[in-house]
């Protein structure tokens, strides 16, 4: 019971009106922030709801530092995969992916060549994996003779193939 209880205060005690604390967000909070930010709330949804749900834990020094660890193990793994995706786009950019696809008169395929048979392609012959949303083609390659594939491998890499479709 709150000794400075008034009137008029709906049952709330003044003195621990607007008291807030730091929590670090362990899921993404709707309206509130993103996993891993560190954002201020009142006491009150933070102990009754963040807490109990296990959306949040407190932002005191050790976990600071242990959310510290995490955002620098993060930073050191997306600049491993940015080199890596680096090296892979020099070594693709000499690839030639070979189709031989059934075509009629004036080398209009009967079927085409996608991009998830790119992906396939890429797989099988070079044990490259790659997904077929990644293979960036306007359309489907439909007439014979070489054509350049753009790859997204990462953010800010991208390969460029050659797919050579011939007549069979």
């Amino acid at each position: 019971m709150c000794p400075y209880r008034e009137s008029g205060t709906n049952g709330l005690c003044p003195q621990k009106r607007g008291e807030s604390m730091k929590v670090i967000l362990l899921k993404d909070v709707k309206a509130l922030g993103k996993k891993g930010q560190v954002v201020e709330v009142s006491e009150g949804y933070a102990n009754n709801f963040l807490l109990k749900t296990k959306s949040a834990v407190i932002a005191n020094a050790q976990n600071m530092n242990v959310l510290k660890t995490q955002e620098g193990s993060k930073m050191y793994k997306r600049e491993r995969d940015f080199e890596e995706a680096k090296h892979l786009a020099e070594k693709m950019k000499d690839i030639v992916l070979k189709f031989t696809v059934k075509a009629g008169e004036g080398g209009r395929l009967f079927g085409s060549v996608t991009s998830k048979d790119i992906a396939d392609k890429l797989l099988k012959d070079y044990k490259i994996e790659t997904d077929k949303k990644k293979v960036y083609l306007e359309d489907a390659i439909k007439i014979a003779g070489i054509t350049e594939v753009e790859i997204k491998l990462f953010e800010g890499v991208i390969a460029k193939i050659k797919v050579q479709v011939s007549a069979e």
